[in-house]
């Protein structure tokens, strides 16, 4: 038996936007199918048109001017749906400020001076 894979249109359409968890993965070719409860990663949970107008953004190199002659809107109307697409995905820290402890620590090894432990504890947040 052949099976037709499924696009992420077809997928949003049956499910009409309600939330969905995949519980089978299998890799293809290997055979090997992986069972359990997989969130979607947030970008695969836009609705479709909101994942085409990221893509857009990304593919433009986040030029709003770009955006504007694609789609034929204002930058106003980029700039709302820009936000509205932020507000639903959760900003992830690829470079976090070191902890307290690691600032001390890296103080107590020489690896840091006094003033520059001292600047780090006063630029975190």
């Amino acid at each position: 038996m052949t099976e037709q894979a499924m696009d992420w249109q077809e997928l949003t359409n049956l499910t009409r936007g309600q939330p969905f968890v995949v519980e089978r993965v299998r890799l293809t070719g290997s055979g090997i199918a992986i069972e359990g409860e997989f969130e979607l990663p947030q970008l695969a949970q836009l609705n479709v048109e909101d994942q085409v107008f990221v893509t857009a953004f990304v593919r433009c190199h986040g030029s709003i001017k770009e955006m504007e002659r694609i789609f034929g809107v204002s930058y106003p109307t980029i700039k709302s749906r820009l936000n509205r697409i932020t507000q639903m995905l959760d900003f992830v820290e690829t470079d976090p400020a070191p902890s307290r402890a690691d600032i001390i620590d890296r103080l107590r090894r020489g690896e840091i001076t006094a003033q520059q432990a001292l600047s780090e504890l006063e630029g975190r947040t």
